[in-house]
């Protein structure tokens, strides 16, 4: 059946030397929606534009907060002019007095994770009859010490995000999302994501556990220190083997829906002494 000639539309395309034209036929409902598509193409474009740049502003922002405590430590070990104050006690002592502030915040941040923190004893000679024995470059020696072994430790304690991206599920009771008017207790958070979307490990530790898990489907287990372990579930692949040394920040497995789950997303878990504890207190310094 044919067209009706006010179905159809002809463009005429002119070259710039005018001597070549080609005509197009289309459709007049498209030319009459073109305006419509234009937009449509236009405010798709934005939206993506929009979630490239808060994702990379996030991942800024999160990034920041991760190193803010080791910029400290850094700061620290560095800042201390030997030489300038040495022969000078009042201000020897107020660079001592600066540095166990300094340190106390940082047995704050830990202790509101749940850690032990760490004890200042001992160190500086503990103002005692043979610590006033030291010379104040013995004295900063070993405040640099001290704060060496802190860097290392802090590295083994979970901290920041597996994955950048935005909260689906948190920790505590919620409703189960395989059985209506039934309430579940969720051991963790979980993270927005699609198959094949990197994960990161929070800290530095060994890999206890690496396979299927049941209802975590591909699951894998990290050990740290403190009797600290964190759990990542419903992977689409793993990429680390148990007793394997992984680094805070390497890249262990891929986003999934693997076992009891409903869609693609990463489960994250911290657990103490083998109890899940609350993630989220883990998630930034200031907390």
């Amino acid at each position: 059946m044919n067209k009706k000639p006010s179905e159809i539309s002809t463009v005429v395309i002119i070259s710039k030397n005018h001597q070549h034209t080609q005509s197009v036929q289309i459709k007049t409902k498209h030319l009459n929606r073109i305006r419509h598509y234009v937009y449509s193409a236009l405010s798709v474009l934005v939206v993506l534009i929009g979630l490239v740049i808060y994702l990379r502003a996030e991942n800024f922002r999160q990034e920041q907060e991760k190193q803010q405590l080791l910029a400290q430590i850094v700061k620290l070990k560095g800042a201390i002019p030997v030489a300038s104050v040495q022969g000078k006690e009042g201000s020897a002592q107020s660079y001592i007095q600066a540095i166990e502030g300094k340190l106390k915040t940082i047995n704050n941040y830990l202790k509101r994770r749940g850690l032990k923190g760490f004890s200042n004893k001992g160190i500086g000679g503990d103002d005692n009859a043979e610590g006033k024995k030291l010379t104040d470059k013995e004295v900063y020696s070993l405040y640099n010490d001290y704060l060496s072994r802190l860097v290392g430790t802090i590295a083994f304690t979970p901290m920041g995000y597996p994955r950048i991206s935005s909260f689906t599920s948190f920790f505590g009771y919620r409703n189960d999302p395989f059985a209506d008017g039934h309430a579940e207790f969720h051991p963790g958070i979980d993270f927005k994501g699609h198959k094949g979307d990197e994960v990161k490990c929070t800290a530095s530790g060994k890999v206890v556990f690496a396979g299927w898990s049941g209802g975590y489907g591909n699951c894998i287990r990290i050990a740290h220190i403190n009797n600290l372990e964190t759990v990542y579930g419903h992977l689409s692949k793993i990429k680390v083997k148990v007793g394997q040394e992984v680094n805070v920040g390497d890249e262990i497995g891929l986003v999934g829906s693997t076992g009891h789950s409903t869609g693609a997303h990463l489960h994250y878990e911290v657990r103490k002494n083998g109890k899940p504890i609350n993630p989220v207190n883990f998630l930034t310094l200031n907390k």
